[in-house]
């Protein structure tokens, strides 16, 4: 038994699970020296740290019992940042105490709050939440936390980016100093480490190497493509790999719809996920991936945040990742818990260059290859017509006269041929695509060497970035201040103007300090949070529109602008 020192309903409910050997994260939260304290831990997405910190509290709760008493006032709380990763750590923790008659309940934005009050007053073993929803709970005292025994806050370097430090204070505040207290974070900035010195007591401080264990089971592949084939390339590699449940990832809302509906209208069963949704319809998606009504999810990034679906064995990035933090973030969707997983980059010929500068910042290697041509695709439709249930499966008597009934009237090759067809049928077709070539050998660079940090040093005493959230985030310079000193690794008196219009903030940073913000940034940067330099003929930056109406011209202009031909960059 991988975990001997466990509560056996846990035990048993791992073992059920198929779980032979735990994750580094779950070796060393159940190891004695952690046995009892608050737990400052450090450990990436796909480490297993949701079982991690269900086993850390096991013994607050169930201890040597095999069951646990009726439900009552909460004995564990769950903070996490999103909606989809909440709903997620739920459903893990309920296979994991199913068996002590654990009742886990998550309260998350998007869900009716006067049920879940209802189901918080019936009781509760553990509670799984959002920030902004359990302090809504606590204000309106549906939520009691006399009785909690542990506090786990998941992702927390997330929590705190995405601007919910006062909900997470305010929580802490109010549950019970006995409490042990669970901090998981994928970094340990300094706001982590002063909300752990203020909210932990002699914590004890997990650091999980997972960097290189993290690409383990994942192989990549960068597919040459021409850029107006894109969504053949994305049929075909569909096509070719065959995966239980694959995910797509698009940049904007926009192109998931588009490439959706082709891929329904071609014979897929797709499913998209986009922040254009209600929190109805993403779990309706959810489920039928999960039950396998559907094989392929269309998402943007922050859509598919917290997703964790056992059978995704594929990963396409249809449209480029922004950096090499949201490149990681998507291919870890695959590749978890030991399992193998292929994340596969569609490089049109003019973002070749910003893809080997993305998988050299990861620390990936990706084979590269001209797209899945028809002919292999159909020639493995043959190899695969051997597997499909048609043939594996025991005929019954009904089919046996059946049979002989078609022999006595067609050759066997007429029904070997009508037999072919019919699984042809069922398959969507390939498509003829376009090899661009390898082109020339090409000199990976990092994003930030000397000759970029030349030309960043080269546009004057300061330089503008780009940032993509706005006033409809909430976005605010008091809390993007902070935010970009400590993730930037610069000083408060080395960033200029700041200028907030509604779907991005622009902002400048002097001169000597640029490329240390850039190179900083690009390392420690999320999927949700991205920044780009404005550099030459993007370098132009206008004022920030004073009124809502201004935000009606803001729009138009950066729609003029996209369709206007960009200036010639100055020669270095």
């Amino acid at each position: 038994m991988p975990f001997p020192t466990l509560p056996a309903p846990l035990a048993r409910a791992l073992a059920a699970r198929d779980y032979e050997e735990p994750t580094p994260v779950q070796s060393a939260v159940v190891e004695a020296a952690a046995s009892g304290r608050d737990l400052l831990v450090s450990a990436q997405t796909g480490s297993g740290k949701t079982v991690a910190y269900g086993l850390a509290f096991a013994d607050e709760l169930v201890g040597e019992a095999e069951t646990l008493g009726p439900a009552g006032p909460p004995l564990a709380l769950v903070i996490a940042p999103t909606r989809e990763l909440a709903l997620q750590v739920q459903r893990e923790l309920s296979w994991l105490y199913a068996e002590t008659g654990a009742k886990v309940l998550a309260c998350v934005g998007g869900m009716d709050p006067r049920r879940e009050s209802r189901a918080l007053n019936e009781g509760a073993h553990i509670v799984v939440g959002t920030p902004g929803r359990l302090r809504d709970h606590l204000e309106r005292r549906n939520l009691a936390t006399q009785a909690l025994r542990a506090v786990v806050l998941d992702e927390a370097d997330e929590m705190l980016d995405l601007g919910f430090r006062d909900d997470l204070e305010f929580i802490l505040s109010v549950t019970p100093q006995d409490r042990r207290t669970l901090l998981f974070s994928a970094t340990l900035p300094k706001a982590i480490a002063s909300l752990a010195e203020r909210y932990q007591r002699n914590a004890l401080r997990i650091a999980v190497k997972g960097e290189a264990q993290g690409h383990a089971d994942i192989t990549y592949k960068a597919i040459r493509v021409v850029p107006r084939e894109i969504e053949h390339v994305v049929v075909n590699t569909l096509r070719l790999v065959e995966a239980p449940t694959a995910i797509v990832f698009c940049n904007t809302r926009n192109a998931v719809r588009h490439l959706q509906a082709v891929l329904n209208e071609r014979g897929f069963s797709a499913v998209a996920l986009s922040g254009e949704l209600g929190q109805g319809e993403r779990n309706a998606a959810l489920q039928a991936l999960r039950d396998g009504r559907a094989r392929v999810c269309v998402a943007t990034d922050v859509a598919a945040r917290g997703i964790d679906l056992p059978t995704v064995s594929l990963v396409i990035h249809a449209d480029l990742p922004h950096d090499a933090e949201v490149l990681q973030h998507r291919s870890g969707r695959t590749g978890r818990a030991g399992r193998k997983g292929t994340s596969v980059i569609l490089v049109p010929a003019s973002r070749r260059r910003r893809a080997e500068q993305m998988l050299a910042i990861a620390k990936v290697h990706a084979d590269w290859d001209g797209p899945p041509k028809a002919e292999e695709i159909r020639r493995l439709d043959g190899e695969r017509m051997w597997q499909d249930p048609i043939f594996t499966e025991a005929a019954a008597e009904e089919d046996v006269a059946m049979a002989e009934a078609l022999l006595a009237q067609r050759s066997p090759q007429e029904l070997a041929a009508a037999l072919a067809r019919i699984y042809r049928s069922r398959l969507p077709e390939p498509e003829e695509v376009t090899d661009p070539g390898a082109g020339p050998e090409r000199r990976v660079r990092p994003v930030y060497d000397p000759a970029d940090t030349a030309r960043i040093d080269a546009e004057g005493p300061s330089v503008w970035f780009r940032l993509n959230l706005g006033r409809r985030d909430n976005a605010d310079p008091r809390r993007l201040l902070p935010m970009l000193t400590r993730r930037g690794g610069i000083g408060r008196q080395e960033i200029g103007a700041i200028r907030i219009f509604e779907r991005e903030t622009k902002f400048e940073v002097r001169g000597g300090a640029a490329s240390r913000f850039a190179g900083a940034f690009a390392k420690n940067g999320s999927p949700e949070i991205q920044v780009e330099a404005l550099i030459g003929g993007d370098a132009e930056v206008e004022r920030a529109p004073k009124s809502p109406r201004a935000g009606r011209h803001e729009r138009s202009a950066a729609k003029n602008e996209r369709a206007a031909p960009k200036k010639q960059r100055r020669p270095r």
